[in-house]
């Protein structure tokens, strides 16, 4: 990758064209590595996790909620947005026992996905946690609505094939059940 200058783009100027709570979107003209001038809009993200969470029996914890902009429930991993300063540890631990009411003693960082690279700068750091346990119920936010369910990682892969899951950061991550 040390070879790739001949393919970098420079921002000659930006301009933040909504800002929300959630979401930025910027449109920035940039300098092609050919020396002319394009725009490129796109979404600024805080990031987010996702956690591959193994029960002791071998499945995973797995929700299902309603996406507003696709406007249909979802069947996906445990995940949530980092709030500012937080660690992406600290959001991952957060997330599950908001969404599941479950904590682990065992947490491991698998890596990084970046689910829309044409439109936005967001990234998914993927955690795996073990040695779950219940540790009270859910603490959903005044507006999450969810139902939380196990899936055995076959399970799990059948429904990505039969088109039950579509979320791309929950595929990205079943991927690293395969990790050798």
């Amino acid at each position: 990758m040390s070879d790739d200058a001949h393919l970098i783009e420079a921002e000659v100027a930006g301009e933040t064209v909504f800002k929300g709570k959630l979401l930025e979107v910027r449109k920035d003209r940039v300098r092609l590595p050919n020396g002319q001038e394009s725009l490129r809009e796109y979404i600024v993200h805080p990031g987010a996790v996702v956690v591959l969470a193994f029960l002791d029996n071998g499945s995973l914890l797995f929700e299902r909620q309603f996406r507003y902009p696709l406007r249909r429930v979802f069947l996906e991993l445990p995940a949530g947005k980092i709030d500012a300063g937080e660690s992406i540890l600290d959001t991952a631990r957060r997330e599950l026992k908001e969404e599941t009411g479950y904590v682990a003693s065992e947490w491991q960082h698998l890596g990084v996905m970046h689910p829309c690279i044409g439109y936005s700068d967001e990234r998914i750091e993927i955690f795996a946690a073990r040695g779950l346990h219940l540790a009270g119920e859910q603490q959903l936010d005044h507006n999450e609505f969810l139902d939380v369910l196990e899936l055995t990682p076959a399970a799990a892969r059948q429904a990505v094939w039969d088109g039950r899951i579509t979320d791309g950061k929950t595929i990205s991550a079943l991927y690293w059940l395969d990790r050798p």
